[in-house]
């Protein structure tokens, strides 16, 4: 090993005698073989290599970094000098040429004169003896006899502990030229980092200007970086490793979706690809975190465009609450509960309707957030788009879009309408603990004060008014016992498009117990018909259909009640309605009835 170190070093020798012999017409430059973070540590590397080289210089470089250089040289001759020591391994391997013009402010050696090509080796540098060439070196060193043996070799010494390569940085003025290479977006993304980091308040502009400076500055003073106010390669680096440690594990990866038409970054960490349910791809989670990601893709217009943004917000994935807004070329969804957050957009272009949704658990906001924004930053499209057919046999169902859930209300019972405004009666435990009430499904609706417990009727009023094609009238005299009797109801929890008239007959003008505001009628009704009006084979009201379960009974399957339409009316009296009587008339035909019945029942849903 020591033959082959001295050869080496005599080889390089050489070589830097040749560099000092060309012209000195070009700027000179050093070669960069070292920084130390203290004065102690650099000199102490100093002596090292001037142990073993020429021309070792040591300077300050600033923020309490110190350098050591190899030089001055000129251009030409430092490159293949370069390429020689890193060869024989006399320099770490990242050494690289620097102009003299960075350096300032020398301290080794002492006395030195500063980018002088003919500066005097350091101190302490081995030379070979005059007039003895390499070759008669590495000649000599061959035919050295081998003294070495185990009766008189020395003790191995400990070998020292190996030191980590020392890190480099760029000096203010090469962090400048790096920093103008950067593209908008880069600079941008520094600007979110630094907001990110608390020393950033102003606009996300690209911009680097005294507030953007401020900023840089401060943030290298928090991390132990000298305040420059511009920040080098490395402490970018530093600044968007500690802003994107919260998506470690996230495999962020930019994927291209051929089939959909879409480029854009994903979590790979968290999703995988599914299936194709057009206009969808869907990707579902592969872990713990329940994510998903959709990409949509289809053809269309304007009008397909809109089509799309209704049917999205009646997705499970896209909760009501949160704010949407809808441009003429796109829109965007955000919807939360306390279950997810889920973020789509989408836009239209040269007639492809392309987008995105992210669907993530709710309260992991800022790793959602910095998902959602890369994958907003890196979202592009090409020319393909999804076959429009392209839907398994799994994505088919009445509640599926496309194999995605819709929103389902919690119940699904019955209502008419009692005025002209839109006002309805429908049953009160059916909606008395919903967040959110709607009418046939479009409509919203809030529960009026006024609301009868005793009597099982609450009365709604919709968001706005509307203007019902039939209200329901109440049957002032009294009706026959064992009359024809019809409740019009939602019995099929709004799977069916209009109400359902169930037949039977009016058995006692009472509850099971004389109360006087009760009817008992012979007819099996279903849950979905709570709240619906029964009538007389005339039209006229009787009452309001109650869900069958009364107190603590479980009442036989053709058994059911009614609220009275007298109480019905005093409870419509009190609520500020005026409802509309009649009289028993001639029975309808069976068609009229049910297109009455049609006209004033109202699905009503109830809502978390």
């Amino acid at each position: 090993m020591l033959k082959s170190f001295l050869m080496a070093s005599a080889t390089a020798l050489v070589i830097t005698g040749h560099a000092f012999a060309q012209s000195n017409t070009q700027e000179l430059v050093y070669i960069q073989i070292e920084a130390q973070p203290s004065l102690n540590q650099a000199e102490q590397s100093l002596r090292g290599y001037a142990r073993q080289l020429d021309n070792v210089n040591g300077f300050s470089l600033g923020g309490g970094w110190y350098g050591i250089a190899l030089g001055p040289y000129q251009p030409d001759s430092a490159q293949a000098l370069l390429r020689s020591l890193r060869g024989n391994g006399l320099i770490p391997r990242d050494s690289y040429l620097a102009a003299s013009t960075e350096y300032n402010d020398q301290f080794w050696p002492v006395g030195a004169a500063l980018n002088d090509p003919q500066a005097a080796p350091g101190p302490e540098a081995e030379e070979p003896e005059e007039g003895i060439s390499t070759e008669e070196l590495a000649q000599a060193l061959d035919n050295a006899p081998d003294t070495s043996g185990p009766q008189d070799a020395p003790a191995p010494e400990a070998e020292p502990e190996p030191q980590p390569e020392p890190v480099v940085d760029e000096t203010p003025r090469q962090a400048r030229a790096s920093e103008a290479q950067l593209t908008r977006s880069e600079r941008e993304q520094l600007q979110i980092a630094l907001r990110w980091a608390g020393v950033y308040d102003a606009g996300i502009d690209a911009a680097f200007g005294r507030g953007t400076r401020s900023a840089m500055a401060e943030w290298q003073g928090q991390n132990g970086y000298e305040r420059t106010g511009v920040l080098t390669t490395m402490q970018r680096q530093d600044l968007l490793d500690q802003y994107n440690a919260v998506l470690e594990g996230m495999d962020m990866t930019l994927v291209t979706d051929d089939r959909a038409g879409i480029r854009i970054e994903m979590p790979l960490g968290a999703v995988a690809f599914d299936r194709y349910e057009a206009p969808f791809a869907l990707y579902e989670p592969t872990g713990d975190l329940d994510a998903r990601v959709l990409l949509i893709s289809q053809p269309g217009d304007r009008a397909a465009l809109n089509g799309l943004y209704e049917i999205m917000q009646t997705l499970e994935i896209v909760p009501l609450d949160g704010p949407r807004e809808r441009r003429g070329n796109g829109f965007s969804l955000t919807g939360r509960n306390s279950s997810i957050v889920s973020h789509t957009e989408v836009t239209l272009r040269d007639g492809h309707i392309k987008g995105w949704t992210l669907i993530w658990p709710a309260g992991d906001e800022e790793r959602r957030e910095r998902v959602m924004n890369a994958m907003r930053a890196s979202f592009s499209t090409t020319d393909a788009v999804l076959d429009p057919t392209q839907i398994t046999d799994e994505g088919q169902a009445v509640d599926l879009v496309s194999g995605l859930e819709i929103r389902k209300p919690t119940a699904t019972v019955s209502g008419f309408f009692v005025d002209g405004r839109g006002a309805v009666v429908t049953a009160a435990n059916a909606v008395q603990s919903c967040g959110r009430v709607t009418l046939d499904d479009t409509y919203e609706a809030s529960v009026a004060a006024a609301s009868d417990a005793d009597l099982g009727a609450a009365l709604l009023r919709p968001s706005e008014a509307l203007a019902p094609r039939a209200v329901g009238a109440f049957r002032a005299d009294t009706p026959r016992l064992k009359s024809e009797v019809a409740v019009a109801g939602y019995p099929f929890g709004g799977v069916l498009s209009a109400p359902t008239l169930t037949f039977g007959s009016l058995e006692d003008l009472q509850g099971l117990e004389g109360e006087a505001e009760l009817e008992r009628l012979a007819l099996s009704a279903r849950p979905g018909d709570a709240g619906g009006p029964v009538l007389d084979n005339g039209g006229a009201v009787l009452g309001m259909l109650l869900p069958q379960r009364q107190g603590n009974q479980a009442l036989p399957d053709d058994v059911a009640f009614a609220a009275d339409a007298s109480a019905l009316q005093a409870f419509l009296r009190d609520s500020g309605v005026s409802a509309s009587e009649t009289r028993g008339e001639r029975a309808m035909d069976p068609e009229d009835l049910t297109s009455l019945a049609a006209d004033m029942t109202v699905k009503v849903s109830c809502w978390e």
